[in-house]
């Protein structure tokens, strides 16, 4: 328990440090101007790393999900057999709306990508 407190926590410092650099101002004029003329391609480097990362979170995310859901409908299952019916059907759309949010995340992340490309 005290892992998971600690990792989630390393995770947030790791998000809250990259959108702090992504949103972090030029020095001087000279970069602005930069930044103007090159439009979202001079951050093409950072936008591809959040991208990587929102992508990779919600997959790691998404398939912690799906796999306590599919743990606990075969638990439910293998104590109470005449109820396989009842669950299966709730469980597969659970299912399908955990993976749902992570083929969204997947859409964001390649709209990012693309959008800089």
């Amino acid at each position: 328990m005290k892992t998971k407190k600690i990792l989630s926590f390393l995770s947030f410092l790791l998000v809250i440090g990259v959108s702090a650099v992504a949103f972090a101002q030029p020095e001087g004029a000279g970069a602005a101007a930069d930044i103007k003329a090159n439009g979202l391609a001079s951050n093409f480097g950072i936008i591809a790393f959040a991208a990587a990362l929102g992508i990779g979170i919600a997959a790691l995310g998404g398939s912690l999900g799906q796999g306590k859901a599919a743990a606990a409908a075969l638990d439910g299952i293998a104590r109470n057999p005449g109820a396989a019916g009842q669950i299966r059907g709730p469980m597969i759309l659970g299912l399908a709306l955990i993976e749902s949010l992570v083929i969204y995340a997947l859409i964001i992340s390649l709209m990012l990508v693309l959008k800089v490309g």
